[in-house]
């Protein structure tokens, strides 16, 4: 990823705008054919000459062209070195060849996407039926499966590749259309050959610039998918705490967790992945403060983008990188998962009576009163709440022994799991 937004590429990419506009041109006669064949064959350019000229003349494309007309002078070439930018503006080079670069970087994100999900639904199968205590505000809710909030990340990142994939596909267009957007030295026409040479399409309306609400769709997309992958790791926070330790990050036989106390195994990873989503997500907000510029265009957009396309791709790269990593290592111990759900002696299964008391004819209003009454000297007291349960002769009036077994059973709460996983997966 770091490749693609080097000045090496970035200016590969803009010979080629160049490269394709003289081609194009040339077949509609403007441009001497023998001349676009010869720039194809002799045209080039060296960073540190280019830098060297722009610190001279202020000016990155011309530095550019510049440096390119030197290559062709070179070559014994520099009678078609006149035919290099002919009636384009800089922002028809940079801002076609900036589509490029991130149709190149959309490809590589999008590869991770698809990775992630590979391991997200190996762990969610494997984890299908390993039991787990939900929590809702960090608190005890009812039983799900380890599996089941796996295919909800799985889920998840699917959504993430749809909307990549559109958002690539709204930044996959270039413009040709001059210092405006009047098409004022070569026509529309021109422009569409140009694009679909560079395997993109144009921009159907534009000024000096393609508009900004396209890369600030682009970026925040990207600030979703960063938000997804700090979802995940902050649940393997979580769940790796001490009183908790239900799954942890893996943590190599060399690996040090702290310079003071042996005994830590710190979740670094996930920290680190939510740390650094922040950044993204920070980016989203200067890419959307891009959108309004003066005019048929100001430059002030440019110096954000030289920072937040780099830096958001290549972080959203990294993370899905490191997030797919967590999740493929990632250690599950099911046997405390278990016992961190039979920790409260039955609680969790006070929504399931209330309802099987209101359904056996009981008021709702007393059967909640009842059951609360039960669960609250339970919490308090950490005694056992089912066995309160059974002992109440009230209950036993609407509930037989048996009914009750029934309400506190593990598998009536997971009996539709399957049922779950058959509409995500489609298994």
């Amino acid at each position: 990823m770091g490749r693609i937004w080097s000045d090496q590429n970035k200016f590969q990419q803009w010979l080629e705008v160049e490269l394709a506009a003289s081609e194009v041109l040339a077949g509609l006669g403007t441009v001497p054919a023998e001349a676009a064949r010869l720039l194809r064959a002799h045209a080039g350019f060296d960073v540190a000459r280019i830098h060297a000229i722009e610190r001279e003349v202020k000016h990155d494309v011309i530095a550019f062209t510049t440096a390119v007309s030197e290559s062709m002078a070179s070559a014994g070439q520099a009678d078609s070195s006149r035919w290099l930018h002919y009636g384009l503006t800089s922002n028809d080079v940079v801002d076609t060849a900036q589509a490029l670069q991130i149709k190149q970087a959309s490809a590589i994100l999008l590869a991770g996407l698809e990775a992630l999900r590979v391991v997200l639904k190996r762990r969610a199968l494997e984890f299908q039926h390993t039991v787990q205590i939900g929590r809702t505000h960090g608190v005890h809710a009812e039983p799900i499966t380890f599996g089941l909030k796996l295919a909800i990340w799985y889920e998840e990142a699917g959504r993430n590749l749809r909307r990549l994939k559109d958002a690539a596909v709204e930044m996959r267009v270039g413009k040709i259309s001059g210092a405006v957007g009047t098409f004022a030295h070569i026509g529309p026409e021109v422009e569409e050959a140009i694009c679909a040479r560079l395997q993109l399409l144009p921009a159907p309306v534009s000024s000096q610039v393609i508009q900004r609400d396209r890369h600030a769709n682009y970026v925040a997309t990207l600030a979703v998918i960063a938000a997804s992958l700090e979802k995940i790791a902050l649940e393997v926070r979580h769940l790796q705490r001490t009183e908790v330790r239900e799954a942890e990050e893996y943590f190599s036989k060399s690996q040090k967790g702290s310079s003071a106390m042996p005994h830590k195994r710190n979740p670094v990873t996930c920290e680190q992945i939510c740390g650094l989503a922040r950044v993204v997500r920070s980016n989203a907000q200067a890419a959307f403060e891009n959108v309004a510029l003066w005019h048929e265009r100001d430059i002030s957009h440019s110096s954000v983008e030289r920072v937040i396309l780099p830096d958001s791709t290549i972080l959203a790269d990294y993370l899905l990188d490191r997030t797919t990593r967590l999740v493929d290592q990632m250690l599950v111990y099911p046997e405390r998962m278990r016992r961190n759900l039979d920790m409260t002696r039955g609680l969790v299964f006070s929504g399931q009576l209330l309802l099987d008391l209101a359904a056996a004819g009981m008021l709702r209003e007393a059967a909640y009163r009842l059951v609360q009454g039960h669960a609250m000297k339970a919490w308090q007291d950490e005694s056992d709440f089912r066995a309160a349960i059974q002992g109440d002769p009230e209950i036993g009036k609407f509930l037989t022994s048996e009914q009750l077994a029934e309400s506190f059973s593990l598998e009536r709460q997971l009996r539709n799991i399957d049922r779950i996983f058959a509409r995500v997966f489609g298994i």
